[in-house]
């Protein structure tokens, strides 16, 4: 497998899903759910003020790094037979280690453990949409891989 097609299929993949999820947010905040925490706070670790374009920017980029190691255990396990599971389960792992440890940690808040169930399954939701949707959209490049 060449090295420029993984990361083709990981921007491809990590956009889609990005732009999947983006209906979400609005949906959950009607609700008065939080989602969406930690896009501003990481955004202003590199820039004064994010405006709202620079966090849209910054999802579909933080997306499409986040498809790579998806990508890679869907080429090397057997995770590749049931790809939508294994995304959504990716998804759930990655929001328990980043966004529900990693980054409470590092910006010295309560972790949604600490907060509760309402903080918790918002963002859980979006990660294994997110997660579920790459694994529906990078089938073909998976497969042909793989062979």
């Amino acid at each position: 497998m060449k090295l420029k097609a993984l990361f083709v299929e990981s921007v491809r993949s990590g956009v889609i899903a990005s732009l999947v999820i983006v209906p979400l947010a609005p949906l959950f905040k009607a609700f008065g759910l939080r989602i969406g925490h930690y896009g501003p706070k990481f955004a202003a670790l590199f820039f004064y003020d994010p405006q709202p374009w620079l966090l849209f920017v910054q999802h579909l980029v933080v997306g499409a790094v986040s498809a790579l190691p998806l990508l890679l255990i869907l080429l090397r396990t057997r995770a590749a037979a049931w790809p939508v599971a294994a995304g959504a389960a990716y998804g759930a792992a990655y929001y328990v280690v980043v966004n529900s440890l990693a980054l409470p940690i590092y910006f010295g808040d309560p972790t949604p453990w600490q907060i509760g169930w309402s903080t918790i399954y918002p963002s859980l939701i979006g990660h294994m949409v997110f997660g579920a949707s790459i694994g529906w959209t990078s089938r073909r490049f998976v497969a042909a891989a793989r062979r």
